[in-house]
C-alpha cells in the first residue's frame, strides 16, 4: 500500500513541490511537480535580511502548495530552506510563517534550516537515482541562487560534500550589474566564481570523478536552450546529454545576451531572465575545472535532484 508525502524545496530563487507516492521498496511515483520563482533570498547577500514582500511571495506559493497537498491527500510533508535562510537575522519571521502553512498538512510541521553537506547529500540521492553505477564515481552539482553543493559519490553513496557559497543570484547581484554585462564585469564574474568553487574542489577529490551530473534551474534551463525547444519540457530535458563544447557555446550566448533577448529564449522562465546568465557563467567555470581535474567531457542535466532525496528521506 502506498504512503503519499509532499516534499518542498524553498531556495533562493525558487520555491518548489513533489508529491509522490511511496511504494514497495520505498520507489517514488511522481503524482505532482511545480516550481514557482518567488526570488527569497533577493539583496539578502548586501542587507543580511529577508525581504517582507519577498517572505510575503513565498508565503502565497507554499499557501497554493499547501492546499493542493490536502487535496491530493498526502500525510506526510516536509519542506527544506537553503542558503537564503541560513544567515538571515530576521529569518524567524519566514519559519513562523513556513510553520503555519505546513500545520494545515501536519500539525508541528514546520521548515528546517539544513547543512550545505545535507542539502548537498539529498541532492546527490536524487540526482543518481536513475543512472547506472557503472557511470561512477559521479560529482553531482546543484547549482542554486546562493550557494553551488558539489559532491562526489557512488552507487554506495556520498564520499566527499561542500556547499560553496555562490549561486546565479548572488554572483549576478554581485558582478553582472550591465544589460548586456560588459566584458570586465564577466571577467570580474569568472573570478568570483572560480574563487568560491576553488574551496569546494580543496575538499572535495573531483579528479576520482567520471560523470558530471548537473541538477537544478540553471542546469535545466542550460539543456532546454541548447536543445532548442520552443518551450520548457522538463521530460525532454532529463537525462539530456551534453558535450562541453555544447555548454560553452549555450553559456556564451546568453551570457553575451541582453535582457530582452533572454526573454525572448522560450523555455527560459521569466523569473530566471536576469540570473540565467550569472548560471552559465559559473556552469562555464564548472566545465573548464571538471575538463581539467576529471577529464570529464560532458554533462549530464537531470530533473532529479533535492526534491527527490527529500522525499525518499522521510519515506
Amino acid at each position: 500500500m502506498s504512503d503519499r508525502v509532499a516534499a518542498v524545496d524553498c531556495g533562493t530563487n525558487s520555491i518548489r513541490l513533489l508529491i509522490a507516492d511511496v511504494g514497495d521498496g520505498k520507489r517514488l511515483t511522481d503524482v505532482h511537480r511545480e516550481m514557482r520563482i518567488v526570488r527569497l533570498g533577493k539583496g539578502v547577500d548586501a542587507t543580511g535580511e529577508l525581504n517582507p514582500e519577498a517572505i510575503e511571495r513565498t508565503r502565497v506559493a507554499l499557501h497554493d502548495y499547501v492546499d493542493r497537498m490536502v487535496d491530493a491527500g498526502v500525510t506526510r510533508v516536509r519542506m527544506v530552506a537553503t542558503s537564503a535562510t541560513r544567515d538571515a537575522r530576521n529569518r524567524d519571521d519566514f519559519f513562523t510563517m513556513a510553520a503555519t502553512e505546513l500545520g494545515r498538512v501536519t500539525p508541528g510541521a514546520q521548515a528546517e534550516v539544513i547543512t550545505g553537506d545535507e542539502e548537498a547529500r539529498l541532492s546527490f540521492a536524487g540526482a543518481v537515482g536513475e543512472l547506472s553505477g557503472a557511470e561512477g564515481p559521479f560529482v553531482v552539482v546543484d547549482l542554486g541562487g546562493g550557494s553551488t553543493e558539489v559532491v562526489l559519490g557512488s552507487a554506495d553513496g556520498v564520499e566527499a560534500a561542500y556547499s560553496a557559497d555562490i549561486g546565479c543570484v548572488r554572483i549576478t547581484e554581485r558582478c553582472l550589474h550591465g544589460n548586456p554585462p560588459t566584458p570586465e564585469e564577466v571577467a570580474s564574474a569568472r573570478f568570483f566564481a572560480s574563487q568560491r568553487l576553488a574551496q569546494a574542489f580543496g575538499v572535495v577529490p573531483v579528479g576520482r570523478a567520471r560523470t558530471w551530473v548537473g541538477v537544478a534551474g540553471t542546469m535545466t534551463t542550460l539543456a532546454a536552450v541548447a536543445l532548442d525547444l520552443p518551450e520548457y519540457d522538463s521530460e525532454k530535458v532529463h537525462l539530456t546529454r551534453l558535450s562541453f563544447d555544447e555548454v560553452r557555446a549555450v553559456c556564451n550566448r546568453l551570457i553575451a545576451m541582453d535582457h530582452d533577448e533572454r526573454a525572448a529564449v522560450g523555455p527560459i522562465h521569466p523569473g530566471r531572465v536576469d540570473v540565467i546568465g550569472g548560471g552559465a557563467v559559473i556552469t562555464e567555470v564548472l566545465a573548464d575545472e571538471l575538463a581539467r581535474r576529471a577529464g570529464i567531457a560532458e554533462l549530464i542535466v537531470s530533473e532529479h535532484d533535492i526534491l527527490d532525496g527529500i522525499a525518499a528521506s522521510i519515506a
